[in-house]
């Protein structure tokens, strides 16, 4: 593997940069709460929102390497569209890997112009981890879907125009009783509950209801029963994204700190001096790096063909883990100033947290690494 960045992908990681300081910078400073419209229509105009995707849907036909590059460069530049691409992500993936050629045609094209925005929704109050034991019901009624059911943490909810829906369609058979739709936006008893704003998160996530959903047939993504591996397909790839974005909040809050420790003055010299501070900054750069170098080889697997499920929890499990320690060390590095809402640590200290949570725990990573390690003895 060579994990120097290509010509194509370090024109991608300026081209992102330059978006950062020209657009989002400048719409920051005056912007409220509200899902950040002009910025995602820019990325879809600047052929970043399905960077991953074939090129005969919109996307760019690029590797997932490249994706996680500039994923991770979005998150080192103090923006949230990172988090926000991961998520749109999701949805693509799906359609692209398990969609007809109709469902294909009609949502890609304008989702990767990001002229729709897209939400995935599996989540529920009795199955986050457990997502076998999910509850929404959707009961096959001539040519339509009636699903009910609720959803919680869902990013999006609300904004997003189209929802990747997990729903039972056969009861008493687990994770094989599951399949997966595709709803659109108004489709009637399709409701949103009140906005909640996790810890970290820019934008906010809501509860979906499905109050009698009505949805035509073509909405089924894949076949009947076939939404658990569907949802645990889209997951695999998306421990991927959710490292990157990791990754450049660790790579951004480690530059604070490091610039920080250079500048700041104590007992007659810089704090950088210290030994104690030296070994900080050391063990927060070769943590980035390893879990960096995790990261791009579950992209490189993923591009080859070849199996990533264990390594994309290896990456997702060594970035997130990381970015908390890292962060929480720069606050500690920034001393009193890092509690302070003047300076960025503490933003990027509360941000990290997420990313042991949502895409799977970080308990769950280790039952996934653990349960592909044993996998040869039973061979």
């Amino acid at each position: 593997m060579d994990y120097t960045l290509t010509e194509e992908q370090e024109q991608l990681r300026r081209l992102v940069e330059d978006f950062v300081a020209r657009e989002v910078k400048p719409y920051e400073e005056t912007a409220g709460e509200d899902f950040p419209w002009p910025l995602f229509r820019k990325l879809g105009e600047l052929g970043l929102a399905s960077i991953p995707f074939p090129t005969e849907y919109g996307g760019g036909g690029l590797d997932y390497t490249s994706y996680s590059i500039v994923l991770e460069e979005l998150s080192r530049l103090g923006t949230h569209l990172g988090s926000v691409l991961a998520v749109h992500g999701l949805p693509q993936l799906i359609l692209n890997q398990f969609g007809d050629e109709s469902q294909k045609r009609k949502y890609l094209p304008a989702m990767a112009r990001a002229e729709l925005l897209g939400a995935f929704a599996l989540t529920e109050p009795q199955a986050g981890s457990d997502a076998a034991a999910i509850k929404t019901r959707a009961e096959l009624r001539g040519d339509k879907y009636i699903l009910r059911g609720q959803k919680i943490w869902i990013t999006h909810g609300g904004d997003a125009d189209v929802y990747l829906v997990m729903a039972v369609t056969e009861k008493g058979k687990g994770s094989k009783g599951i399949s997966s739709f595709i709803i659109e936006k108004g489709t009637p008893g399709l409701a949103f509950g009140k906005r909640e704003r996790p810890m970290g998160l820019a934008h906010h996530t809501r509860e979906v209801f499905f109050e009698d959903c009505e949805a035509p047939r073509s909405c089924l993504v894949g076949r009947e029963g076939d939404g658990f591996k569907v949802a645990m397909t889209a997951l695999d790839s998306g421990r991927i994204t959710v490292a990157s974005t990791s990754l450049g909040l660790a790579q951004s809050a480690f530059d604070y700190a490091l610039s920080y420790a250079n500048e700041r003055q104590a007992f007659g010299k810089s704090i950088g001096e210290f030994q104690g501070i030296q070994f900080m900054l050391a063990d927060m750069a070769a943590a980035i790096e390893a879990a960096r170098c995790v990261t791009r080889k579950a992209a490189f697997l993923r591009d080859n063909g070849l199996p990533f499920n264990a390594i994309a929890s290896m990456a997702k499990l060594l970035a997130t883990d990381a970015a908390m320690k890292v962060t929480t060390d720069a606050v500690q590095i920034y001393g009193g100033y890092g509690t302070s809402e003047d300076y960025p640590v503490q933003a990027l200290f509360r941000q990290a947290k997420i990313g042991q949570i949502v895409e799977g725990t970080n308990q769950i990573q280790r039952m996934i690494i653990a349960r592909e390690l044993l996998k040869k003895f039973k061979q």
